[in-house]
């Protein structure tokens, strides 16, 4: 059951890094456009992403529990600690996608496509520290 357990969760999550690599791609091309046309259709992209790739946070995050629930010998282990403050780092970063995507939508870009290029960034830099603790096991 565990190695099930932990097969989805890696699959969801894999499926969720994709959305979260590729939505702030797509406030940069949005930010870039000149274009009212180009502007609404990236919208429309933005927004049918997000909703996409949300459930497969939400799933991620079930499985992760799940694992939690059959092997709760995890929670003592101080990587565990860590990666579920990087997780949690990643649920924040998610909504605040969410919160990009309806203010694209409603009007011209807040901010800079430079501003979105280090934003798109944000999730490499969680990413590799999640795989070396769950790998690595350091504490």
């Amino acid at each position: 059951m565990y190695l099930w357990l932990k097969a989805f969760h890696i699959i969801f999550m894999v499926c969720w890094f994709a959305g979260l690599f590729y939505l702030p791609r797509l406030f940069v091309h949005h930010a870039m456009s000149e274009e009212d046309v180009t502007r609404e259709r990236l919208a429309i992209m933005e927004g049918k992403l997000y909703r996409f790739v949300t459930p497969f946070m939400a799933l991620t995050l079930i499985f992760g529990g799940a694992l939690l629930w059959v092997a709760p010998g995890l929670l003592s282990q101080g990587w565990m600690h860590a990666k579920l403050g990087l997780v949690v780092l990643l649920v924040i970063y998610h909504v605040r996608c969410g919160q990009l995507v309806r203010a694209l939508a409603a009007g011209p870009p807040a901010h800079s496509h430079r501003y979105y290029r280090v934003f798109n960034e944000l999730p490499v830099l969680v990413l590799f520290p999640i795989v070396f603790l769950v790998v690595l096991k350091p504490f």
